[in-house]
């Protein structure tokens, strides 16, 4: 039963650590982009005021917003026609 043990929870351990990884990756890469980095460097001057203005999280998060809009004239064509 030791011996079981013994080789199993490295395998368990190993399982478990790459599943995070993966559950880690797509996170990490959404705070780089969004974070407080890529405000400061993309912020437009009325987001910026609102940083200024109403804090952080209401700067951010009106930022956010703006990312997560689709850009006029890239929007999905309407299946009508």
């Amino acid at each position: 039963m030791f011996l079981f043990a013994a080789i199993a929870f490295p395998v368990v351990l190993l399982g478990l650590l790459l599943a995070m990884e993966r559950v880690e990756r797509p996170l990490n890469a959404a705070d780089t982009r969004k974070g407080i980095e890529g405000f400061l460097d993309n912020a437009r001057p009325d987001e910026v005021n609102t940083f200024v203005n109403q804090g952080m999280a209401a700067g951010l998060d009106r930022y956010r917003r703006r990312l997560r809009r689709p850009p006029p004239g890239k929007h999905r064509a309407s299946a009508a026609g």
